[in-house]
């Protein structure tokens, strides 16, 4: 079955709430939130962000 016709079928019929402006305002600034960011950074900053978050994920490996 298709996932859209799907998901129109549930909100039309109120099985599902439409989600709030809020909620898209949030998806679409998180989804260009990152990318703005890294373009901020310079090549240095991005090698300790990198180096950072290493750490955190595998402790002393790193």
């Amino acid at each position: 079955m298709n996932t859209t016709a799907f998901d129109i079928a549930q909100l039309a019929t109120g099985e599902v709430a439409a989600p709030s402006a809020h909620k898209i305002a949030s998806k679409r600034g998180g989804l260009k939130g990152g990318k703005a960011r890294m373009d901020a950074m310079t090549p240095e900053q991005r090698s300790d962000l990198a180096k950072k978050a290493a750490a955190k994920r595998w402790g002393s490996k790193a």
